[in-house]
């Protein structure tokens, strides 16, 4: 499964590039938002140090507009997909950008139908959002597994993107479902890092060992 980094901030992409753990950035508006500078400027920042999928999203709310404007993101960098949110506009801009050779994400999805609406007109990647669907006490990672059966079933290409991550055990399940991808804030990707039993062991390990130099000494 690959792992993508839910960020627009540059230096932070880039601190974690060289742990080799990293095919990919999602963005989004809010996160855009936060940064300082010209927001296409950091987009093709964060596409040269990841040199994977960075998904940039467009705000027109109509076709035409989500068509226009994702043209524009698609030339800043070869690595730029187009993110779209789901809905009749979104899909028709989706079919029209995915047929000029543009890669396309359906954000904000919530149900296994518009997964596969989506499929159904070329999107690269589908992201369902497991922790807003949670929020509302409804399984997030049941969602996922019924999108991944779907495009198991009729062979769509279209990469299952798990969003909206809360924690290690939402990217553990979208690994055990067969997801594709799972796009994780900074926190969360920390969190895999973490367990006190490898803590535990390092500093007993550390211990025994400068009590057998001491020894020697």
């Amino acid at each position: 499964m690959k792992i993508f980094v839910d960020s627009a901030n540059p230096e932070t992409v880039e601190a974690l590039v060289p742990l080799r753990i990293v095919d990919g950035v999602t963005t989004n508006p809010s996160l855009l938002a936060r940064e300082s500078g010209d927001p296409h400027e950091t987009l093709a920042r964060i596409c040269r140090a990841v040199r994977g999928p960075v998904s940039a999203e467009v705000v027109a709310t109509d076709a035409d507009g989500m068509i226009g404007e994702g043209r524009r993101l698609a030339a800043i960098d070869e690595h730029i997909v187009v993110k779209v949110p789901f809905g009749k506009a979104g899909v028709q801009a989706c079919a029209v950008l995915s047929g000029e050779g543009i890669r396309v994400n359906v954000t904000l999805v919530f149900s296994p139908a518009q997964a596969l609406l989506a499929a159904k007109v070329g999107a690269a990647f589908v992201s369902p959002f497991v922790g807003r669907v949670e929020d509302i006490a409804t399984d997030g990672m049941d969602l996922v597994s019924r999108i991944v059966e779907i495009y198991e079933n009729y062979e769509f290409e279209t990469e299952v993107l798990v969003a909206s991550v809360r924690g290690p055990a939402h990217v553990v399940e979208a690994a055990r479902m067969g997801a594709d991808v799972c796009t994780c804030p900074p926190k969360v990707i920390d969190m895999l890092f973490n367990h006190p039993l490898t803590d535990i062991g390092l500093a007993k390990f550390l211990a025994d060992w400068d009590k057998a130099q001491a020894v020697r000494a």
